[in-house]
C-alpha cells in the first residue's frame, strides 16, 4: 500500500507573465499545465519554460498550490 507522503507528486504550473500583465482581452484564461515532479529531487518550487498559447510565445511558467 502506499504511505500518505508519495515521492512523486502531482504539480500545476502556471504562466507567470499571464498573471502579472493581466489576461487580454481577446483571450479568455490563462495557461495551465499539469505534470509530476519528484519530491526529493526537486523540494522547491518547480518553473519550466513552456508555450503560452495566449501570449503566443515561451514564458516561464511556476509551480501553483492547489
Amino acid at each position: 500500500m502506499a504511505k500518505g507522503k508519495d515521492v512523486r507528486v502531482t504539480v500545476i504550473l502556471e504562466c507567470t507573465s499571464c498573471v502579472r500583465n493581466g489576461v487580454n482581452k481577446a483571450s479568455k484564461g490563462i495557461s495551465r499545465y499539469i505534470t509530476q515532479k519528484n519530491r526529493r529531487n526537486t523540494p522547491n518550487g518547480l518553473e519550466l519554460r513552456k508555450f503560452c498559447p495566449y501570449c503566443y510565445k515561451h514564458t516561464l511558467h511556476g509551480e501553483i498550490k492547489k
